[in-house]
């Protein structure tokens, strides 16, 4: 059996993640399509709308083969550390490929840029480090430097203004910078762009768009249009049972008290706070009472908004410096779900597998990154605020894969 690699949040799976799939077996003609997948923190640095468990099952459902966890540490970082997780565990997973949405669908363009931002390094590096002196944040002086080198190249080139454009690029420059022999593929992203909101005339709509209505109180009745009839009853069972949705409105308030129970100098170690952020933060937290009002005190041209909730999401989980830069690559292999298929493959492979494969986290527990994902989870679980919270913790410890009869 030959496997393709895909990597994604499913925040939640919806159409257009249904499209993405059935063009990347398509696409690629393999047996299996194995998902990495983030676990309760996403990596634009806030909390999953339902948990990794809840998202796994409807990933199965709708025809992934095998979901991966994405560890903590990866789900949860700038993209070109995301990119390098997933790329590392679909290769480790012995896959012949990866397939990608994108704004561009030309698999071409992302490599020509590769090409030339690999031969240009330094001089795009400099460009760089100059735009950011002019006090402009980091994702935007990339895109500005970018556009300083491309003018000259009559290749054809990625636009890396557009979200799922630069993380298509991280994943092909991952791939390279591992040396990993698996080859990628991109498909075109259709109807729905990234941020855009749901438009009730279409059946795809960005999982920004689903969750925005969900979280201005329409009823789930609302995004049957956007979802695969397994997401929406998954989202039911999850109301109906746990009341609410993750989202920083309501972990603020924990947040809130986590922040202003710490010293400026102990949130300035950890992980993604830099330039005397620590000081905004704890004084914002001091004044504001929801999360939005928080944000707008303390956003800036410096920091992209994401930038700022990965820092949040680190306060929240008491994710250091030192512990980021204790990690390099994902350390283990942890399936959460898979179909008979999916089964079958992940027994053909087992005795080549170069990393632990962890389907009971006891066994493992030591292991810093795994950790990490028990902490995530629990910390998830009290976040959410309600009756349910205290009984959820400790489940990484007791869910075993789910397997779909």
């Amino acid at each position: 059996m030959k496997a393709t690699g895909i990597i994604v949040e499913y925040n939640p799976f919806h159409n257009g993640h249904l499209h993405h799939l059935q063009q990347t077996r398509i696409k690629t003609n393999n047996d299996i399509v194995i998902a990495v997948m983030s676990g309760n923190f996403l990596q634009r640095g806030e909390p999953a709308l339902v948990d990794k468990w809840t998202r796994s099952k409807m990933a199965i459902a709708s025809g992934v083969d095998l979901v991966i966890e994405l560890p903590y540490a990866f789900a949860t970082a700038q993209a070109s550390d995301f990119a390098k997780g997933s790329i590392f565990l679909l290769d480790a997973l012995k896959c012949s490929s990866f397939c990608f949405g994108s704004e561009e669908g030309s698999l071409e363009a992302f490599q020509q840029t590769y090409s030339l931002l690999s031969t240009k390094k330094d001089e795009y590096n400099t460009a760089i480090a100059n735009y950011i002196k002019k006090g402009i944040s980091y994702p935007k002086a990339l895109n500005e430097a970018y556009n300083d080198i491309s003018k000259a190249s009559t290749d054809r080139l990625v636009d890396l203004s557009k979200p799922n454009n630069i993380l298509g690029y991280h994943y092909v420059q991952a791939a390279n910078l591992l040396n990993s022999n698996i080859k990628p593929e991109t498909i075109q992203r259709v109807v729905a762009n990234f941020h855009d909101d749901a438009n009730n005339n279409e059946t795809i709509a960005s999982a920004t768009g689903i969750r925005k209505l969900l979280f201005e109180g329409q009823k789930i009745s609302e995004v049957n249009a956007f979802m695969p009839s397994t997401s929406l009853e998954g989202l039911k069972d999850w109301e109906s049972t746990y009341f609410s949705f993750g989202s920083w409105e309501i972990f603020y308030p924990t947040l809130r008290i986590l922040i202003l129970r710490s010293s400026k100098e102990k949130l300035a170690q950890i992980a993604e706070i830099t330039e005397g952020m620590e000081n905004a933060i704890w004084k914002a937290a001091k004044t504001h009472t929801n999360f939005e009002s928080f944000m707008q005190q303390i956003k800036s041209k410096r920091f992209t908004w994401t930038r700022i909730q990965r820092m949040l999401t680190h306060i929240y989980t008491d994710f250091t410096w030192d512990q980021l830069r204790d990690i390099d690559l994902p350390t283990y292999i942890r399936p959460l779900a898979m179909n008979k298929k999916g089964q079958a493959y992940l027994q053909s492979i087992k005795k080549e597998l170069q990393l632990p494969l962890i389907s009971r986290v006891a066994a493992s527990k030591n292991d810093k990154q795994l950790q990490l994902d028990i902490k995530a989870a629990d910390l998830f679980y009290l976040g959410l605020q309600s009756s349910f919270g205290q009984s959820m913790v400790g489940s990484d410890f007791r869910n075993a894969p789910i397997i779909q009869e």
